[in-house]
């Protein structure tokens, strides 16, 4: 009963990981190739090839493994560094678009309360 429940729960682990992955493959793939040149990062090509890699195995795989967790690697390096990186590239600022040089992520920072 213990080992099924532990299965149960890596399964679900599992389809988490996959759904990041892919998550990650679609943002990837929405962005401009000119925007990772703009953000000074690899090339689209690069990051699909690695986040794409990164989803089969993990769909292939499970979550036990070497692969899975360099694949994990990948794309939390892809959402923390790259993804934000072409958002500022790009111009995006998320919901609210445009904006000062001086906005800060909860509105103008400038210094007054």
């Amino acid at each position: 009963m213990l080992v099924e429940g532990f299965n149960q729960v890596m399964s679900w682990v599992s389809v988490g990981l996959l759904a990041f992955a892919l998550c990650a493959f679609v943002n990837a793939a929405v962005h401009r190739e000119d925007a990772y040149r703009a953000a000074d990062k690899q090339s689209k090509a690069f990051w699909l090839i690695i986040l794409g890699v990164a989803a089969a195995v993990n769909l292939f795989m499970g979550v036990f493994g070497f692969l899975p967790i360099l694949g994990l690697i990948a794309t939390i390096v892809y959402v923390v560094d790259v993804r934000p990186a072409l958002k500022h590239a790009s111009g995006g600022r998320g919901p609210r678009r445009g904006g000062s040089s001086s906005d800060g992520p909860y509105g103008p920072y400038n210094g007054r309360r």
